[in-house]
């Protein structure tokens, strides 16, 4: 919701004035004391009444939408390693190659099989069509064409098992080249040329960035009225961005729901793995806001320049949350009041 600030111009004059107060005492801002508040370079802005939703923070984990510890199901020597942590790599890119050559061989043995196989199915069917002829001219008997047709289906099945064999021996060779599955970086890699890797010991982790995936718990209250789809505010490591919520569900641990939201990194401005803070809107309320542009401060003290009754006053206010380029003061100022700020600063209209 865009917020409205009424801003007048400022006759620049410097009145001493200055009011004290302290944020546990509010009430004593409103007395000024003998000070000189120079109001040189400044404008005003009225301090306004808004309506805007009260937003409760959930804190999660900034993580990449994909990642995968990529490993091989071979017990093997790596061969060569084709990337280094960083890298970006396409889907399907050769990452790591494995030493295969006895995998090789046993493909060889394989094919090897597969055609003897087929030379015996090719006798098979030569025999069972000699002894069909016969049989029909009762040259020969039943069982022999009987056993000439089986001694064919049992051909059949070398050839089927060889050539599963044969594919048994392709598919396994493949675990010997280690490709990306997914378009990403890579983030680690765990192996050199030489190691050995063994079935499921990691070899390269790739993530891809490009969209971020944050997850935080909140309570039920919190919760309701959240929809797939729906724009929220996220700060990722003190960076405001936006994403959308991906999903509500009930978490395990009962009693809190997991909130997760998609936020766009195609630029990668926010990395993976930070921590993050959802900002999710719940039911209207009434704050009152200045410009982030018109709080001074002296130490611990929190403060804003007050023009009133043709005098300048510097009175010490509490605040609330930031939103955006504005900020929410609890006490210490009222609605209508006007505040100065530096005539440079962009302020929201």
């Amino acid at each position: 919701m865009r917020i409205s600030l009424r801003t007048a111009v400022l006759f620049l004059v410097a009145v001493p004035a200055i009011a004290a107060c302290s944020n546990d005492a509010p009430d004593a801002a409103n007395t000024p004391t003998p000070a000189s508040i120079s109001t040189e370079g400044l404008r005003e802005v009225a301090v306004i009444d808004s309506q805007l939703p009260n937003v409760s923070e959930a804190v999660g984990t900034a993580a990449p939408l994909l990642s995968a510890t990529l490993s091989t199901k071979l017990m093997a020597t790596v061969s060569a390693v084709h990337v280094q942590a960083g890298d970006l790599v396409r889907a399907g890119q050769l990452l790591v190659t494995l030493d295969v050559r006895d995998i090789d061989a046993k493909a060889t043995q394989a094919r090897g099989n597969l055609q003897g196989a087929e030379a015996m199915l090719a006798d098979a069917e030569v025999q069972v069509a000699r002894m069909r002829a016969l049989f029909a001219d009762s040259a020969a008997p039943k069982a022999q064409l009987d056993a000439a047709e089986a001694g064919l289906a049992r051909a059949r099945a070398a050839v089927q098992g060889a050539r599963g064999g044969v594919a048994e021996a392709s598919a396994i060779r493949e675990y010997g080249a280690v490709r990306a599955p997914f378009a990403g970086v890579v983030t680690q890699r765990f192996v050199d040329p030489g190691a050995f890797a063994a079935p499921g010991a990691p070899l390269i982790n790739v993530q891809q960035s490009g969209t971020l995936r944050v997850s935080a718990l909140v309570p039920p209250a919190a919760a309701l009225g959240l929809r797939r789809g729906a724009t929220v505010d996220v700060m990722i490591e003190g960076r405001a961005t936006t994403g959308r919520i991906e999903g509500v569900v009930a978490a395990p641990s009962g009693g809190l729901y997991s909130v997760n939201v998609l936020v766009p990194n195609a630029s990668g401005e926010h990395a993976s793995g930070g921590s993050a803070t959802v900002l999710l809107p719940g039911a209207m309320q009434t704050v009152r806001l200045v410009p982030l542009a018109a709080i001074t401060r002296e130490g611990d003290l929190t403060g804003v320049r007050v023009r009133a009754n043709n005098t300048v006053e510097r009175r010490w206010v509490r605040l609330g949350r930031t939103r955006g380029a504005l900020v929410e003061v609890l006490s210490g100022v009222n609605a209508g009041d006007m505040v100065l700020v530096p005539s440079s600063a962009a302020v929201p209209s």
